[in-house]
């Protein structure tokens, strides 16, 4: 029996997989549960794991400039990422396209929420990431940047946010006009990469003089899959190259796993639900009228029109010199499913 070291993050999805409850055949898992941006950084710089979570974003450049890396077309995460921006309420923000020439902050440059916030910005309400001010909160040392070599385009402009402060506190005192940042501040503290988890003012205050962005996120999302046919994925999983040479059926027999443990999720997801969402049953079912019984597909296929979308966006905002051919990313074994 094979002995490989497994680091994720813990969903619905992946819980099988964590607590056990579903084994790959042939492999025993050393599950490592991990905040993803925390995991990314890690494999990224130093492979410390032989599987784990991945930024889509990030394995592109990654593998675009050398990393030994093999992916599986598994997406736990996925979710409509532009949605997660908050404006100060004087920023004078009320619209998405009055985001043109605000300053806006997010975690990494790079990751895979700003890839997807800067092409739907651009692409649905034609705000060009060369008319934004950017902020990045995550210091050059911890950033996915620094772990793949990242080079910011030639004309963009991006500021750090000094190392006393974070997007939650420069949004609330309306140094900046916009973050995403909500996702960060419910981190815990001792998140080593979201500095929004430790330095931050509290959310009921931080609501007080911000807004959404998109005020009807139901609306909108309806709309974004009504023009584009797809919810946006965000996170995949890799295996170390040289696992994957040695061991050519561990990607393979990994995939077949993941799917085993989102139907095993999926079997009575309703019960999952806190009973306190009064609603859940009721907007479940418009989720499903709206994207299909499977809301979360996996396989290349499936996800065919996010990916060519990410890898689109990606070459266009200048993260990678070329278009990446989609398919290179993932295990040869995987792709028919």
């Amino acid at each position: 029996m094979l002995t490989l070291s497994f680091a994720s993050a813990i969903n619905e999805r992946t819980r099988p997989i964590m607590d056990g409850t579903v084994r790959p055949e042939g492999i025993t898992l050393n599950t490592v549960v991990s905040d993803p941006a925390e995991t990314f950084c890690r494999m990224l710089k130093f492979g410390d794991f032989d599987v784990s979570e991945m930024s889509i974003s990030s394995l592109m450049m990654a593998v675009e400039r050398g990393a030994d890396l093999v992916a599986i077309p598994a997406f736990p995460a996925r979710r409509f990422m532009h949605l997660e921006l908050s404006c100060h309420r004087d920023s004078g923000i009320d619209h998405p396209s009055d985001l043109s020439g605000k300053r806006l902050a997010v975690g990494d440059y790079q990751q895979t929420a700003a890839l997807w916030t800067r092409g739907v910005l651009e692409q649905d309400f034609g705000v060009s990431q060369y008319d934004i001010q950017w902020y990045m909160e995550r210091t050059p040392d911890r950033s996915h940047a620094a772990a793949t070599g990242f080079d910011l385009p030639d004309g963009i402009s991006l500021s750090y946010i000094p190392p006393d402060k974070s997007m939650s506190t420069m949004l609330f005192n309306h140094e900046i006009d916009a973050a995403m940042v909500k996702r960060a501040m419910r981190k815990p503290s001792s998140n080593a990469v979201e500095r929004s988890a430790s330095i931050k003012v509290s959310a009921e205050a931080l609501s007080k003089v911000t807004k959404p962005v998109f005020g009807d996120p139901l609306a909108e999302g309806k709309r974004f899959i009504e023009a584009h046919g797809f919810l946006p994925v965000n996170h995949t999983y890799v295996v170390r190259g040289d696992v994957a040479r040695e061991h050519p059926w561990v990607p393979f027999n990994i995939f077949k796993a993941m799917v085993a443990a989102k139907e095993v999720a999926e079997r009575d997801i309703i019960k999952q639900v806190p009973l306190t969402l009064v609603f859940a049953e009721y907007y479940y079912e418009k989720t499903r009228e709206l994207l299909g019984k499977d809301l979360f597909p996996y396989g290349v296929r499936a996800n065919r029109a996010a990916l060519e979308t990410l890898a689109d966006y990606s070459h266009e905002q200048g993260l990678t010199k070329k278009r990446v051919d989609v398919d290179s990313l993932f295990a040869p074994s995987t792709l028919d499913f």
